[in-house]
């Protein structure tokens, strides 16, 4: 290459470095921005920060932090960050790793001796790495009514015992399934082989290093600290506080309680490949590479708007590319709450955007915005086209549920009388444990033993099949009840599955299968 030619290409690289360096969103815009999600959405409460170049160039907050007790949302207060705590549990296995205490591709019972799968071979080979990667051959949220809705009296133990019950949906390794309970384990193994709890871990080897002294590995260990969101959800067409998310057994999946100001130390950290405070390595960039490197391949069905030509789960950490630059990102999702940490490490950017309403459409509106910023790409609406896309989503579920509750209403009007005795009793899943379904003034009630938000009217659909009306209208999961019947007609048993459509996966309903015990 001449010189002459070599001058004009490093000033083409230089200009569109500055350009890229200089190409984002100004305050008024951002503050524009978020003030229509807030409306758009409607969302309470919410936090954004931007990292660039190692430094915070923008942090704050919007809204308040509870409609039942107000307060102001800023830069440091505190959110449930939900499944952005896998990252945190897939560094911590990292750090134990780098210390030489586990390797990756360890088998999870030299650790758990007790940890067994439905498959005797998938458990002998069950990994470390197996653990963070979403790809057990367990279904969509297998399990995750063991921790959801909130309340429920399960333990960890109970976790790992009942793990055995649930039949693989796809062959081991073949297949993404986004899990929460092995993340679960993950923790514990963090716990057998430290020595301290998951939580102590968190706190004392990555939150303290990195000068995060405001958050906190689960709710339960913030103490005189009010700056802090409550959690908030539509209820029946008005958003209203709801409670708190609080299971405690489920932290290493997803309790971490944090703020963009601090979640920023995090970011930075992130994008210098494990180093912070000027060289010290909290993990080595060997295990950073191994965090952002493909372990599962998603689907990609079409290129979109961003021209992304693949997509992966790493450990912790979701990867695609966007207009040719590696993306590294996750979501998370709680009761009330939730969040989007989304890093583009070619361009040292990070945008965290944490809520305390349960919109995705929220983040993702201000994180796509602020990254076409950064991008130089313009012309396109986030707040319009996610909003058009709930519109869509919700109006289709609203359909399919409408018709179930139409069916509900012609069978009570017009349909013959149902004589609720044959169905009462005790029914027993083998994970879930027993629910008892009683009769009260005339009306069927369906109780859960081991998790008592699952409480509900059973109420006549078709045939054998009912519905059940859950007491508690946020969590916006009814479901169908189809009972099994013997010979003489009396029901021996059931099995469930969400009406809507738009039911949060970790309502597994359909891993469920009762049987009557009395």
């Amino acid at each position: 290459m001449s010189r002459l030619k070599l001058t004009i290409t490093l000033m083409a690289i230089f200009s569109l470095a500055i350009t890229t360096a200089r190409a984002q969103m100004a305050p008024a815009a951002i503050d524009s921005l978020v003030e229509r999600t807030l409306k758009t959405f409607n969302v309470p409460g919410i936090a954004v920060a931007i990292v660039k170049d190692d430094k915070i160039v923008f942090e704050k907050g919007y809204g308040t932090r509870s409609l039942a007790r107000g307060g102001k949302v800023d830069e440091n207060t505190l959110f449930g960050i939900a499944s952005n705590s896998k990252a945190f549990t897939a560094a911590a296995i990292g750090i134990l790793s780098d210390e030489g205490k586990l390797k990756l591709d360890d088998k999870v019972t030299d650790y758990i001796p007790e940890f067994k799968l439905y498959d005797p071979w998938v458990t002998s080979e069950f990994t470390i790495r197996d653990l963070l990667t979403h790809r057990s051959g367990l279904g969509l949220g297998a399990g995750d009514l063991m921790d959801f809705p909130d309340s429920t009296n399960f333990t960890l133990k109970d976790v790992i015992h009942n793990l055995r019950y649930f039949k693989p949906v796809s062959s081991f390794r073949s297949k993404f399934d986004y899990d929460n309970q092995l993340y679960i384990v993950a923790g514990e193994v963090i716990a057998r082989v430290s020595g301290m709890s998951w939580e102590d871990f968190i706190e004392t080897r990555i939150m303290k290093p990195l000068g995060m002294t405001a958050s906190r590995a689960a709710y339960q260990r913030i103490s005189g600290n009010t700056n802090l969101v409550d959690a908030h959800a539509p209820v029946e067409g008005t958003v209203k506080t709801i409670s708190r998310y609080v299971t405690t057994h489920a932290d290493a999946a997803g309790g971490i309680y944090s703020s963009v100001a601090e979640l920023s130390k995090w970011v930075i950290m992130q994008m210098n490949n494990g180093k912070y405070d000027d060289g010290k390595q909290l993990f080595s960039e060997k295990i950073h590479w191994e965090m952002w490197s493909p372990q599962t391949i998603l689907p990609v069905p079409a290129y979109g708007y961003y021209s992304t030509h693949f997509a992966a789960y790493g450990l912790g950490w979701f990867l695609n590319d966007t207009k040719g630059y590696k993306e590294v990102s996750h979501t998370g999702g709680i009761d009330g709450m939730v969040t989007k940490v989304d890093l583009i490490p070619e361009l040292k950017l990070g945008i965290i955007v944490l809520t305390n309403q349960q919109s995705g459409a929220a983040f993702s509106a201000i994180a796509n915005q602020i990254k076409d910023s950064y991008l130089g790409l313009k012309g396109r609406d986030w707040i319009k086209v996610y909003a058009d896309q709930v519109k869509g989503r919700e109006g289709d579920a609203d359909k399919v549920t409408a018709a179930a509750w139409k069916q509900v209403e012609a069978r009570k009007k017009d349909g013959p009388k149902v004589d609720f005795a044959p169905y009462t009793g005790t029914y027993r899943d083998n994970w879930l444990g027993d629910v008892v379904l009683s009769q009260k003034d005339g009306r069927l009630w369906f109780t859960s033993k081991r998790s008592p938000k699952l409480t509900g009217e059973v109420l006549p659909y078709k045939a054998n099949t009912f519905v059940i009306k859950w007491n508690i209208r946020s969590m916006d999961a009814d479901a169908f009840v189809t009972f099994s019947l013997d010979e003489d007609g009396k029901p021996t048993g059931f099995k469930m599955k969400p009406i809507s459509p738009a039911t949060d996966f970790s309502y597994d309903f359909q891993d469920l299968d009762f049987s009557k015990v009395n």
